[in-house]
């Protein structure tokens, strides 16, 4: 398009790069829909809705786009219009412009691979850390030939402009100042209306997950993600006081062995146990994206568990388990502090996360030396400050990197002559569970008893591990990494049987999320579903337990089966206790969900409440007003656990 009317003449590059910008979102939109069309329920009105949100979303995106450039036109002398200056100012930024677009359209495809989602707050996290990720997409998808066509693609845009003489009509113009200061305030305008009043959550209206996925841009969504990365509870959810709320905490965390030790807003508790209380030595595993379904157990019939399957019998098995959130800091946040998630980042992302009351300090308190285990570098995440400053030693594959180590506790490198195999993520998990076997090794020498926190990488994109150790090639899809990693647990437990500390050790086995957790509900109940169990606890036959229960309460459970006396400041509750009450806790980055039997409330901002009876066998969701009651009980749980923290209500006294 060339606008050969002469006030115009100078914004015709900028008018035709933002209807560019408008069609390729569009047509974004439309592969979107046609590969979710199946699962996003759609019909004639949902397709208006979704088109009409996105083309709104996308001139906010597109006036965001081009408003530097009228800035531009606004300050740059117009009798130098032509200048070899003004063209080399004009060509390169129309090139970068191009290809900061083009890269956001290719990362969006990559990022619903994964994620069946646009930009949010992971993608925001993600730029923090580029090693990991760059290594990851250069090793799951032919980055060269994929930045090659960037480029190829990139320019044949830039002919197309050219030969239409889009630029030479922009470089023309004589466009009078007071035109040209007027579409600028115009477009700031509009700019400013969209980032005070046009919200990303308005895609957020249909019960359909995909439908306000498809609807959104990735672009805004991006900035909205940045913006919300931690919300604060106290100002967008529903509220009660918190004189009521505790009041309700407390008496669902009372049991007979326990006795609260202040009686104003706080949890804190002693926990009577046994006079014979058993301390063995703890590994905890968790599995990195490892969903229940994975397994045969759960009817699965690929045979990609038979380890896992195998350890379901012989084990303390929680075959109604479910993760807090879908995220691996949100895994680990309910698998050491046992609280329910809060809105925006995990807790072991967030300042002032420091001396908490960990599952680590309960170790510590009994004469347990505590460790971090990573198969990665725990810089990724904040994971290396976090356990580091609540007391666990840290041991993992340190990169050369610039960022600050500002925790006390001791870390050791692995060392490079000791891994096999690694990938952007970390070393496989057979490298790093020779590693916790050669810690182990050295406690028991010196007469220490350990718990260990041991984090794995290989269940991860590019699903890459070593050659040789299973009968599906390794990068070839989620199921080989899958079976590598069932493979290597029964690596590790062979290798460990015959250890002089093996009949004292406890192994724990859990994922720290699901492989995906998107589905047609913006909380899909069933994609929370994970395997857990303890194993090797002497003195217990096998147990499944059926009962609903949270990763928060796995160590209550635990602490429980060893009769031990300690002092909690944990939402977690022993599942095997009489007045047990199941419940889950199920969150995304904004929605904050509790389940009680089939009865679920879903939290949101805008102190929004949504509320639903669940229907297991088909995972629905069918909309039900529930008794005011179990809406207490949502809020107070995420109301009372957001006060804590924020209020060093969490910290060790």
């Amino acid at each position: 398009m060339i606008f050969k009317q002469n006030k115009w003449s100078n914004y015709s590059l900028l008018i035709n790069f933002f209807l560019f910008y408008i069609s390729i979102s569009i047509l974004l939109r439309m592969g979107f829909t046609v590969v979710s069309y199946t699962i996003a329920d759609l019909n004639v009105l949902s397709l208006i809705r979704i088109f009409s949100l996105g083309l709104l979303f996308d001139i906010g995106v597109g006036v965001f786009f081009i408003l530097p450039y009228s800035f531009y036109l606004v300050v740059f002398p117009q009798k130098f219009s032509n200048s070899l200056f003004n063209r080399i100012i004009t060509f390169s930024a129309f090139i970068i412009a191009l290809l900061v677009l083009l890269f956001s359209f290719f990362a969006e495809v990559t990022f619903w691979q994964e994620f069946e989602s646009r930009f949010n707050f992971i993608a925001v996290d993600y730029l923090v850390y580029t090693y990991e990720v760059i290594n990851n997409i250069n090793e799951s998808y032919p980055l060269p030939i994929l930045i090659s066509a960037m480029l190829i693609l990139a320019s044949l845009i830039f002919y197309v402009f050219y030969k239409k003489g889009i630029f030479s009509s922009s470089f023309k113009g004589n466009t009078p100042f007071q035109f040209r200061i007027t579409v600028f305030l115009g477009l700031s305008l509009i700019a400013l209306l969209y980032s005070l009043f046009i919200k990303n959550s308005w895609a957020d209206q249909s019960s359909n997950r995909y439908q306000n996925e498809i609807a959104k841009s990735g672009i805004y969504s991006f900035f909205s993600a940045y913006k919300n990365n931690e919300i604060n509870y106290e100002h967008f959810y529903k509220l009660i006081e918190n004189r009521d709320a505790f009041k309700i905490i407390r008496s669902e965390l009372k049991e007979e062995n326990s006795r609260f030790l202040s009686n104003d807003y706080s949890i804190l508790r002693k926990i009577d146990g046994n006079i014979l209380s058993n301390k063995p030595n703890v590994i905890m595993i968790t599995l990195e994206s490892f969903s229940a379904g994975f397994m045969n157990t759960f009817g699965n019939d690929q045979n990609l568990t038979p380890t896992l399957d195998s350890l379901a019998n012989q084990s303390i098995f929680f075959s109604n388990m479910y993760a807090t959130g879908n995220r691996t800091v949100r895994g680990m946040e309910a698998l050491s502090l046992a609280v329910p998630p809060t809105p925006g980042n995990s807790i072991v992302r967030r300042e002032n996360n420091d001396h908490l009351t960990t599952i680590g300090s309960i170790f510590n308190e009994q004469g347990y030396e505590t460790s971090f285990i990573y198969g990665g570098d725990g810089y990724f995440d904040n994971m290396n400050k976090y356990f580091g400053n609540n007391g666990y030693n840290i041991i993992d594959r340190k990169r050369s990197r610039l960022a600050k180590e500002d925790y006390q506790s001791t870390r050791t490198n692995i060392d490079e002559k000791e891994i096999t195999f690694e990938n952007a993520w970390g070393i496989c998990d057979g490298d790093l569970y020779n590693q916790v076997i050669k810690q182990a090794d050295q406690k028991y020498k010196e007469g220490k008893r350990f718990y260990d926190f041991v984090m794995t990488t290989s269940n991860h994109r590019p699903f890459t591990y070593p050659d040789g150790k299973i009968d599906i090639p390794s990068g070839s899809g989620r199921e080989g990494a899958v079976k590598y990693t069932d493979y290597a647990i029964g690596q590790f437990l062979r290798k460990i049987k015959n250890k002089p500390w093996y009949k004292n050790t406890v192994v724990i086995i859990v994922a720290d999320h699901c492989a995906s957790s998107a589905g047609k509900n913006e909380i899909d109940v069933a994609k929370y579903h994970i395997p857990a169990m303890i194993v090797n606890l002497q003195n217990e036959k096998p147990l499944k337990i059926d009962k609903m229960s949270s990763q928060i309460d796995l160590y209550p459970t635990l602490f429980g089966l060893l009769g031990w006396k300690y002092t909690s400041n944990l939402y977690g509750e022993n599942v095997l206790n009489n007045n047990y009450i199941p419940r889950i806790f199920i969150s995304t980055y904004q929605k904050l969900g509790y389940m009680e039997d089939n009865k679920l409330v879903i939290l949101s901002p805008q102190q929004k409440v949504d509320t639903y009876l669940y229907i297991k066998d088909t995972n629905q969701q069918k909309v039900q007003k529930l008794p005011a009651e179990y809406v207490n009980k949502a809020v107070a749980n995420y109301q009372t656990a957001y006060f804590l923290f924020k209020n060093a209500g969490l910290k060790q006294k």
